[in-house]
């Protein structure tokens, strides 16, 4: 089929988001040429004021628009416990759970050698520097059952030994390769629940 060029371009553009083929990416373009040009151009626009205004919080990685997350700058969450996850949209999954009220600390990533990413990439003596520098007395690994993910916690787990924090794993009623970001509530308040420690 031979698009019109801004179709071709419009098509080609919503097939770079994550999860999106050729079909949808279509589906998507023709939804936004049928809908009216304001609503368009309100899309648009959130969609670039999202990327201008939000940042990373200095303290956690969790995503901000200025200063310290609403997370970080809460003094009614528990200030002795730090959950570590991959990336920001798992603090928002974990959040939409209801269940844990302590902080958190976003890697941004996993281990994964053969992508080139290690300690360095992750940041992860700012962690360490952090929970020596607070008064962590619990780190919960929340990292994704998948194997980088599985590596991650392990290489954690070793770093903190020596720090004498309790360090524990949600337990996972999560699926095996699968993401927290698809996780229901009732899952996710049972991984936090059966979470374990790990030795």
């Amino acid at each position: 089929m031979a698009y019109p060029p801004a179709l071709k371009k419009l098509v080609e553009a919503l097939a770079r988001f994550p999860g999106v083929g050729p079909k949808t990416a279509q589906r998507l373009a023709f939804f936004l040429l049928s809908s009216p040009r304001e609503e368009v151009v309100t899309i648009a626009r959130a969609m670039v004021e999202a990327k201008d205004r939000l940042e990373f919080c200095p303290a956690c990685g969790a995503l901000c628009e200025e200063g310290d997350c609403s997370y970080c700058a809460d003094a009614r969450r528990d200030r002795s416990m730090l959950c570590i996850v991959q990336e920001p949209r798992d603090v928002l999954v974990i959040e939409r759970s209801g269940r844990y009220r302590g902080l958190y600390h976003v890697l941004h990533g996993a281990l994964s050698p053969l992508d080139g990413i290690g300690p360095e990439e992750l940041k992860i003596e700012r962690f360490i520097n952090r929970v020596r520098g607070q008064s962590i007395v619990e780190v919960i690994i929340a990292t994704n059952p998948t194997v980088e993910g599985d590596a991650t916690a392990g290489y954690l787990a070793g770093l903190l030994k020596p720090l004498r924090v309790k360090v524990t794993r949600i337990a996972f009623g999560l699926p095996v390769g699968g993401d927290l970001e698809y996780a229901d509530d009732l899952t996710l308040n049972r991984a936090f629940e059966g979470r374990r420690e790990i030795l």
